[in-house]
């Protein structure tokens, strides 16, 4: 039965110069058929236990939360309504797949994305999901039905728009979401204290409202109420970590510190 290369055959293939994809590739053409089915098997395997950590709307909220910033298990929990024990579980099962990571503060851990790859991992099975299961679509016209009277601008266009000076933009997200990170140049103005805080917002500009994203409500409750008070106002069609993940200027903290890639 025919077996990997021996000890004396890689050294004479790296003294020959051959590099580490072709060393890779002689190994594999060297693997006896049953070597080759459990290397398959067990890589696939460790690969499919992000799969299985996501196969839990629950645990898909969670990283869609978790893209705004760090939270605590409670604080989870009140978001999308569940027991806090329950959320716990949750985000055991997604710290195992290595998704989300941990940080200890006194007696309280607080709890984010495990890398930067974790969001666009859950942007690809959004927008997927919109793409390729009309129900989807069906469930977002049924409440999200005054969307259709709505206009809303794209990330590209907005950054534009920014640029020439011509636009007001309004981050309707709580405080602490805005602190962690915002689009530069908006103005924090969370949804509940809007209609308290309408002189804040410079006239004369049309005003894009935006939030966590395609599917958060906050930036359609603000436009709504800025076009009954007669302002034009458009809503930011995606959200805050999708502007982020496209490399566009963001700032963190209530003074609005510039964030480098460094940080």
């Amino acid at each position: 039965m025919q077996s990997g290369p021996t000890a004396p055959q890689l050294d004479h293939l790296f003294w020959r110069g051959i590099d580490g994809e072709s060393l890779f590739n002689y190994s594999i053409e060297c693997m006896n058929p049953n070597d080759k089915i459990e290397f398959k098997a067990r890589l696939f395997a460790e690969f499919s236990r992000i799969g299985k950590a996501l196969s839990s709307p629950y645990r898909l909220q969670l990283l869609d939360v978790l893209a705004q910033g760090e939270r605590s298990v409670e604080e989870l929990a009140g978001e999308l309504g569940i027991p806090v024990a329950n959320a716990s579980q949750h985000l055991q099962v997604l710290r195992s797949a290595q998704l989300v990571s941990v940080r200890r503060d006194g007696l309280y851990a607080r709890y984010s994305l495990a890398a930067p790859q974790v969001f666009r991992l859950w942007q690809v099975i959004r927008d997927l999901g919109r793409q390729r299961l009309a129900e989807v679509d069906r469930v977002v016209a049924q409440f999200l039905k005054h969307r259709e009277g709505m206009e809303a601008i794209g990330a590209e266009e907005l950054r534009r728009r920014l640029q020439d000076g011509d636009v007001v933009v309004l981050d309707v997200r709580p405080q602490s979401e805005y602190a962690a990170g915002h689009i530069v140049g908006a103005l924090s103005v969370p949804i509940n204290e809007l209609d308290k805080r309408l002189r804040e917002i410079p006239a004369g500009r049309d005003v894009v409202a935006y939030c966590r994203g395609p599917y958060c409500v906050f930036a359609d409750e603000a436009v709504a109420l800025l076009r009954e008070r007669g302002r034009r106002a458009l809503r930011l069609a995606e959200g805050f970590p999708d502007w982020n993940a496209l490399g566009f200027p963001v700032e963190a903290g209530p003074a609005g510190r510039r964030r480098s890639k460094a940080d």
